[in-house]
């Protein structure tokens, strides 16, 4: 997606008006397999880039999602909370996790394009 960015750790952000939405990648949900619970910071939390954003469960693992940049949570996806299939439906699109009010825009471009990370991707895989 155009605008979008990537982290080695497998969020995507991607700039909608003043706010940075973030989840997790298509490949990331497919590593986890069925997601059976999400946990959300709350509304008004402050996150440090890399720092924990939601926890994810699956039928595999729990894994950590990070905060691919630093900024305050200015909204939450509540529909994850009772449908946190949504996740693996459409991880880049409805099943987004977090709205951030970034620290500093700019930072967005010291993140992966959709290219750099396709590329990533390949090296991981």
């Amino acid at each position: 997606m155009p605008n979008t960015r990537y982290t080695k750790e497998h969020e995507w952000v991607r700039l909608e008006g003043d706010a940075a939405v973030v989840g997790i990648t298509d490949y990331a949900q497919t590593q986890l397999g069925d997601v059976v619970y999400v946990e959300l910071p709350a509304v008004g939390a402050t996150l440090e880039k890399g720092a924990e954003a939601a926890v994810v469960e699956s039928v595999k693992a729990a894994s950590e999602v990070y905060a691919p940049l630093a900024g305050e949570v200015v909204a939450v996806n509540d529909r994850l909370v009772d449908a946190p299939g949504l996740v693996n439906e459409d991880a880049e699109g409805r099943g987004w996790f977090i709205k951030l009010k970034l620290n500093d825009p700019a930072a967005l471009e010291t993140l992966m394009t959709a290219d750099q990370y396709r590329l990533y991707i390949e090296t991981v895989s």
